[in-house]
């Protein structure tokens, strides 16, 4: 529910900007030409908004990293295909929604409601709920990617990572993300990278040349895998990892 108000407001809030206000007569003329109304392109922009929302969204949120990881994951147990990408996604998104819960209630109560209730406009509103979702993102940006886009954007070197704009604060969260999601993915791989050397050195030293390494250490990988609540540990060690 929080995160269909926050896109409400998104949306409220890009109308009451591109639109404008309309004269109460009608567009008026300039040079014997009748002015277009600008609500038109306000719907273009907000349809061009509610195109770029979700990767906006999910791009500023631990999606990037769930999702990374339970990619690994799954390349590291060899099973191709299970779980299914639309099962990742929705595992990602569901844990997304639970980590976020918190920067969620902040944006509904100093932007929605103020902006609902008409104690600030729209441009205040846009700038008190984007606070909130800037300071989740500076917990997790790394000091390197932050001032590599510092310097790409050629702006002034900040006091302190509160004085870093939002331009700069999106990529390098999303650089940090990626990271961090690679050298989880990494750790994952090795237990069952060792299952798979031990098993192909077994079959090459007995002969078993026809069979591939794979058929046997793909069931020995599932099996170590749910004997120690494997999705249980990933899960809890990738929440813990937000908190």
């Amino acid at each position: 529910m929080k995160s269909i108000l926050i896109v409400v407001f998104v949306v409220s809030a890009t109308v009451h900007m591109f639109a404008g206000p309309v004269p109460p007569n009608g567009p008026v003329p300039l040079d014997g030409l009748p002015v277009t109304s600008p609500v038109p392109w306000g719907i273009v922009l907000l349809l061009t908004l509610l195109t770029l929302l979700p990767a906006i969204l999910l791009s500023m949120t631990p999606f990037v990293r769930l999702l990374v990881v339970f990619h690994f994951l799954r390349q590291a147990l060899g099973t191709q295909t299970t779980p299914t990408n639309q099962t990742l996604v929705g595992l990602s998104l569901v844990l997304t929604f639970f980590l976020m819960q918190p920067v969620g209630a902040a944006i509904q109560a100093q932007a929605v409601e103020p902006y609902r209730m008409g104690k600030i406009n729209a441009f205040q509103a846009i700038n008190a709920g984007s606070q909130p979702l800037k300071d989740f993102m500076l917990r997790y940006v790394r000091e390197k990617d932050a001032a590599l886009f510092v310097e790409l954007a050629k702006e002034p070197r900040p006091k302190s990572p509160q004085d870093l704009s939002i331009r700069v604060v999106v990529p390098a969260y999303i650089l940090s993300e990626l990271k961090v999601g690679f050298q989880i993915g990494a750790v994952l791989f090795l237990p069952f990278l060792v299952i798979d050397l031990v098993v192909a050195s077994i079959t090459t030293s007995v002969g078993m040349l026809q069979l591939p390494p794979i058929v046997i250490s793909t069931p020995l990988k599932l099996l170590l895998f749910v004997m120690v609540d494997g999705w249980n540990l990933v899960v809890g060690s990738l929440m813990r990892s937000f908190t």
